[in-house]
């Protein structure tokens, strides 16, 4: 999910080559990222940065498609508690740990690395168990340290972790452990050209992403046959009616994609843009 404005977020799937579908939402909930599933074909694995709501949109809309949770998100969601220099010894142990989650590469060392992170829940259980009273009420002492483990443990029932190593025994080949296609082919490119053209409004931000995603997916249309599907005057009127904003009327849409801009789409003179 790109965001690119407080309540507007561009959530995307791409391949190695080919950027495959977008969808503009409010937020990243599972609502949103059903809508986006529903417009492409189920994968038979997809990585995921561990978005909100992806997981239960993944359940209804992709039931057979296996789940791989981007190890350095992993990692990073670790880091976020401990910090990259923690001070306790049950926090060293755990942030080298999670470190060690970027080199399993293969069953021998996703069996190892399962191993020693058992092994460190087993070691430090009673001493991440210790609280304080506060008000009457407990309170852990070392909490986000609970924090940590609780995110890894879970990825390990879950499974999610080493999705790519059982996709690799089973079908051969070289499976993704992280989103990194995605983070620097996509959405870093996204970033930079918003960078580069700062001060566009947000409707502009979206249209410039929605384009740079259409000019990038495997096989896009000609400009040509683009523009003869663009919607005609009367289908904008048509759905501005439809939608309770008229055509004469001065005001934003009361909700979000509740109306169009209706300056985007049409211009006051016949030929808008001045030529030498």
């Amino acid at each position: 999910g790109l965001w690119v404005g407080r309540d507007a977020v561009v959530l995307m799937a791409c391949t190695k080559e080919h950027v495959v579908a977008w969808h503009l939402a409010q937020s990243e909930c599972a609502e949103a990222w059903a809508a986006l599933m529903m417009r492409m074909p189920a994968p038979v694995m997809a990585v995921t940065d561990g978005a909100p709501g992806f997981a239960k949109a993944a359940r209804a809309i992709w039931p057979a498609t296996r789940i791989q949770r981007c190890v350095f998100h992993a990692f990073c969601q670790v880091r976020r508690c401990t910090t990259s220099r923690p001070k306790l010894d049950c926090g060293i142990e755990l942030y080298g740990i999670a470190r060690r989650l970027l080199k399993a590469k293969d069953a021998d060392s996703a069996a190892a690395w399962l191993a020693d992170y058992a092994g460190w829940c087993a070691k430090w259980d009673r001493f991440l168990r210790e609280f304080t009273l506060k008000d009457g009420r407990r309170q852990y002492v070392h909490e986000r340290l609970r924090k940590a483990r609780h995110g890894l443990s879970k990825l390990v029932r879950s499974g999610e972790l080493f999705t790519f190593v059982e996709m690799a025994e089973e079908r051969d080949g070289l499976w993704d452990s992280t989103n990194n296609m995605i983070e620097g082919g996509v959405n870093a490119r996204l970033r930079e050209m918003l960078r580069v053209h700062r001060g566009l409004s947000t409707i502009r931000r979206i249209k410039a992403i929605f384009w740079w995603c259409y000019l990038h997916v495997e096989s896009p249309k000609s400009m040509a046959d683009t523009l003869r599907e663009m919607p005609t005057d009367a289908d904008i009127e048509r759905l501005r009616d439809e939608y309770g904003v008229k055509a004469d009327e001065v005001g934003a849409p009361q909700k979000w994609g509740e109306g169009l801009v209706w300056d985007e789409l049409h211009h006051a003179t016949r030929y808008p843009y001045a030529t030498e």
